[in-house]
């Protein structure tokens, strides 16, 4: 499956260049020069790596790793002139996976995509709790409100991608391929859609009008995140 790869640097040549070298391994690009434009991204596609400039015209990098790790867990590389070990050392703490200082060679950030989107691969949490919920996939142990829930494996197979992707929009296509493993032949085009409702009634207190698993029309789900 193809991952999508978000490119936040304002310098047009590295910019695209990256994405050139990049290109050629089954990934997807988006390409940004602001954090505004990173922002719009993140609100409406689902990325598997972030490469994110530090300094941008419209703020600090780093400060956007914090805010990106207020809602999801994406792998970040940052990319900067800066090269002090306490920058370095800012950016890690802030919650970035790696760091690349200019210049660098493209091989070797090739080389450092790869490494992180292997370990997201081999990486997936298993207990989230948010809001009135606690989730322990690993346990399957699922609660409302203190309140034990019973899901079915599909209910909880769909809830695990939208929790790992909460704040993004998940395309109805990546969720049918994941909860169902690549039997999409032999699966209903309603399914997703039957299974979307079941987790709701047990989820949601009005099903009709969720809080948390929203409809993106034209294109899949979200768990919303709550400001």
């Amino acid at each position: 499956m193809r991952q999508e790869i978000l490119i936040v640097e304002d310098d047009k040549r590295l910019n695209d260049g990256i994405r050139l070298t990049l290109k050629g391994e089954d990934y997807g690009f988006f390409q940004c020069q602001t954090l505004g434009e990173a922002r719009a991204v993140l609100r409406e596609h689902q990325v598997s790596l972030i490469l994110l400039d530090v300094n941008l015209p419209d703020g600090n990098g780093i400060e956007f790793v914090k805010e990106i790790r207020r809602r999801h867990q994406t792998p970040i590389i940052l990319i900067t002139v800066n090269n002090m070990e306490l920058d370095i050392v800012t950016g890690l703490e802030a919650g970035a996976n790696d760091y690349i200082t200019k210049p660098f060679s493209l091989m070797v950030l090739r080389a450092r995509v790869a490494v992180q989107l292997r370990e997201k691969k081999n990486y997936s949490p298993s207990h989230f709790v948010m809001d009135r919920f606690e989730f322990d996939f690993e346990k399957m142990i699922f609660l409302k409100d203190g309140q034990k829930v019973e899901l079915s494996k599909t209910e909880q197979r769909l809830l695990r991608i939208l929790c790992e992707n909460q704040g993004a929009t998940v395309k109805r296509s990546y969720l049918i391929d994941e909860i169902w493993q690549g039997d999409m032949e032999y699966v209903d085009e309603h399914a997703l859609t039957v299974t979307v409702k079941r987790l709701r009634d047990k989820l949601e207190l009005d099903s009709r009008n969720p809080e948390y698993i929203k409809t993106v029309y034209g294109i899949g789900y979200t768990w919303a995140v709550k400001a």
